[in-house]
């Protein structure tokens, strides 16, 4: 499905489990976790089937972000942090959505930590999972190098410090090929496979422009909201290190920090068992209907 937000794009969107439950002689609400995926570039479909396992506890929201996907692709001036912030506001809200809970993996991190600073209030909870804050990527290729050796790091480094577009663009492949089966730690390639509507263009326009001198570690100080951290201790792209700076960098008193031994990127597809417990428990804290 897609629906117009504001003036000048349209959002794809699906929805999974219910979000009002028979309680007696009422209706009772149930909470909606909105996920945010990676990239830039790609699109909702690394949640699914996985997120089935949450709609005993909530309603689910997937969608695509402006310029990615089955989503409008838009122009390269809205390919930015604060535009995406902003549609996901503006999707909830012509969705009669109230009080999400906002999940952004990877990628979808940066955009879901600009919501909690630029939109205060707005979420029930956030959820940054496999993600970081600032452009230092010194510990990402430590952790190539740990998983994949020196060939790893070398083809890291090429890709994520190429001087251009153009130059990254060339680059992905062989990234894909050396580095995508690190990223998890049950020998899949995350990349692999033709399910995902890639826009490549927003990945390298990203990572020249907002995301070259990325840092938004100034602006967590402004959360206010409950936030999950959930890191996997053998992510090569956003490390551990990094989710614990990040965490760090918000009050204390509304920080939960989850790390993961045996997981990689993404974490749910290493150890769903727990990864799922921990953000059900999250929810079940912070929802009131």
């Amino acid at each position: 499905m897609k629906v117009a937000i504001g003036t000048d794009t349209s959002i794809w969107f699906d929805i999974d489990g219910q979000g009002l439950i028979p309680d007696g002689d009422a209706m009772r609400p149930r909470p909606t976790l909105v996920l945010m995926h990676g990239g830039p570039g790609g699109d909702h479909n690394t949640f699914k089937p996985a997120f089935e396992a949450m709609t005993e506890t909530c309603q689910v929201l997937y969608y695509d972000h402006r310029g990615q996907g089955r989503s409008d692709w838009s122009t390269p001036d809205t390919w930015t942090l604060d535009q995406w912030a902003d549609d996901a506001v503006s999707l909830c809200e012509t969705l009669g959505i109230d009080k999400p809970f906002i999940l952004g993996l990877s990628f979808g991190g940066f955009v879901a930590q600009r919501l909690a600073s630029r939109h205060p209030g707005f979420a029930s909870g956030i959820i940054l999972n496999s993600t970081r804050s600032d452009h230092d990527r010194s510990a990402m290729f430590d952790m190539f190098e740990q998983l994949g050796g020196a060939e790893a790091r070398d083809v890291a480094l090429e890709f994520w410090n190429a001087p251009d577009e153009a130059t990254m663009a060339k680059m992905a492949r062989r990234y894909v090929k050396v580095c995508g089966p690190l990223y998890t730690q049950n020998n899949v390639n995350p990349f692999a496979g033709q399910r995902t509507v890639r826009n490549d263009d927003v990945l390298t326009h990203f990572n020249h422009h907002e995301g070259a001198a990325l840092n938004l570690l100034p602006e967590l100080a402004k959360v206010n909201d409950p936030v999950l951290v959930m890191a996997g201790d053998l992510d090569p792209v956003t490390p551990v290190v990094d989710a614990r700076r990040m965490a760090a960098a918000m009050p204390q008193q509304f920080v939960r920090f989850e790390s993961f031994a045996s997981s990689g990127h993404g974490i749910y597809r290493d150890e769903p068992d727990r990864y799922f417990e921990v953000l059900k428990s999250f929810i079940n804290e912070h929802w009131s209907s």
